[in-house]
């Protein structure tokens, strides 16, 4: 249905720009594809282990489960309509699609950040407080984190989502953008936007800084605590992981720093668009990888899996 405002008409749906890939959609298919597709194995993987595997009963294994979960869920929130789109052409999206992508990804993205800060105390309670750890990090305490994780994460996304609904859109209905974010959308609003753009800041903020504060404070307490082992070999083993993960919270978060700290310039929106992969792409990737995958207790989860099922077949 179409909504009349003075002389505007609103658009009943959006046009997602994405690469300007007209002359090469079928290689950007085929080079998103296999990456989607070992996205969702490897964090579907790590969920089914850890479900499965008694040993994996763990705090930190039920972190990493509830990581590689939602990973799932915001890698689908972006990437099978923009792989669709690659393979039939058809950009277009409709508005309550637009919106739902909107807030799907902004719900996500932001409890990313606190899953990430409650998974890094979790490592310093483990490294810095091992006396401590079980009765600190016990299973209500879990609970509480990743619930906590998921209602801070709404917040700023609802608050958002208010804020673009009360907007009105003009006949202009294409989104520089591979998918529906924010900043992108409110451009075609006929609105003055300044105060949800202001509004949408601090918010973003709220939502991404604290987090990154309690990460980037937690790995600096643990980095302290691998100095002081004796043992070389140890600490070179601490290192490894510990520069692991910080390389990954680098990736997200500065990924998103780019995006979103950057001034909204017409010639930074394709430099904003490679770089909006890093956070929707390969994160999600990476995560299962670095965190899940490396560990001798996962692969041995791997194994014992792989011969129950076997052994069933048998």
């Amino acid at each position: 249905m179409k909504q009349e405002e003075g002389n505007q008409t609103a658009p009943v749906a959006f046009i997602l720009l994405d690469f300007n890939s007209d002359d090469v959609p079928i290689l950007l298919f085929t080079l998103f594809l296999p990456i989607y597709l070992a996205t969702m194995a490897g964090n579907i993987l790590i969920i089914i282990l850890v479900i499965l595997d008694q040993h994996l009963h763990t705090p930190m294994y039920f972190f990493l489960g509830n990581l590689s979960c939602l990973e799932t869920c915001y890698s689908s929130t972006v990437m099978p309509r923009m792989l669709v789109s690659f393979l039939t052409g058809d950009r277009t999206i409709s508005i309550n699609g637009c919106f739902a992508q909107l807030y799907f990804f902004g719900l996500l993205a932001t409890t990313e950040c606190y899953f990430l800060a409650v998974m890094s105390y979790d490592r310093y309670l483990a490294i810095c407080k091992p006396l401590h750890y079980a009765i600190l990090m016990n299973g209500r305490i879990c609970f509480l984190l990743i619930a906590g994780s998921w209602i801070s994460g709404s917040l700023p996304i609802n608050v958002m989502i208010f804020l673009v609904s009360h907007l009105s859109f003009c006949e202009a209905n294409k989104i520089n953008h591979f998918f529906c974010d924010f900043t992108p959308m409110i451009r075609l609003s006929c609105n003055d936007t300044k105060v949800a753009e202001m509004t949408a800041f601090i918010f973003s903020t709220i939502g991404t800084l604290p987090p990154l504060l309690i990460t980037m404070a937690s790995y600096v307490c643990i980095i302290k605590s691998i100095l002081r082992i004796p043992s070389t070999t140890g600490k070179q083993k601490a290192f490894s992981t510990c520069s692991s993960h910080l390389t990954v919270v680098a990736c997200f978060y500065g990924s998103l720093m780019i995006v979103y700290v950057l001034p909204n310039k017409s010639y930074l929106s394709e430099l904003k668009k490679v770089f909006s992969l890093f956070y929707t792409l390969l994160t999600p990737l990476v995560n299962p990888l670095v965190y899940s995958l490396r560990n001798k207790e996962v692969k041995e989860a791997i194994k014992n899996t792989l011969f129950k099922m076997i052994h069933r077949i048998h």
